[in-house]
């Protein structure tokens, strides 16, 4: 099935992944987030990073079960958005909340287990964003790329432990992201063994 044209859809994509931020500063800015802002802050981007990283992921199985291709155009800019989030979530939680008090922040990433898996998953994500242009899908090779970019999945598997980890009662919510992403999981491999054996009966006809 031929990808649709949809040219509305990119730009509708990152205007609805950035709407929430634009939202949370503009809350900020007046002072409407709560009795704890920077709180609200961490679980906003932190929620919006898991959602858009997971939601990057499932491009491909979208593709696998359903046969629709126009997902593919967008998962490298959901990847990225989720980059961001992340990205901001760690910043806030480093500014704000500590102040950028480097030996707090230290030892809060090498002895708190929620901040090291959490900390871990951006630094994943962080090659995973630097390469993430067609440029360097070229440069590296694709098999190579697309082997380093399998990091994502580790990424979001470390999301969910850190959301389990900060949650530590209701888990409910955390749950329901490691159970789509077990699922995503599963239809991943099972394609891959799928070309596995068509490779192989390809090759001994």
């Amino acid at each position: 099935m031929a990808a649709p044209p949809y040219p509305w859809l990119k730009p509708a994509v990152l205007v609805g992944g950035l709407s929430p931020l634009a939202l949370l500063a503009l809350q900020f800015a007046r002072g409407t987030l709560g009795a704890n802002p920077i709180e609200r802050v961490l679980n906003q981007t932190g929620m919006l990073a898991l959602i858009l990283l997971v939601a990057s992921l499932a491009c491909t199985p979208l593709k696998v079960v359903a046969g629709w291709t126009w997902p593919l155009r967008l998962r490298k800019l959901l990847g990225l958005l989720g980059f961001a989030y992340a990205s901001l979530h760690f910043l806030t939680y480093a500014v704000l909340d500590q102040g950028l008090a480097l030996d707090i922040i230290l030892e809060d990433i090498t002895k708190r287990p929620f901040i090291t898996v959490g900390f871990m998953a951006l630094v994943l994500l962080v090659p995973l964003a630097i390469t993430s242009t067609n440029r360097m899908v070229r440069r590296m090779g694709f098999p190579a790329w697309q082997r380093l970019h399998r990091l994502a999945y580790v990424a979001a598997s470390l999301g969910v432990v850190h959301f389990v980890w900060r949650v530590k009662k209701d888990l409910t919510e955390p749950l329901i992201y490691g159970g789509v992403l077990a699922l995503l999981f599963v239809i991943r491999g099972a394609e891959a063994v799928r070309k596995r054996r068509a490779r192989v009966v390809s090759s001994s006809g």
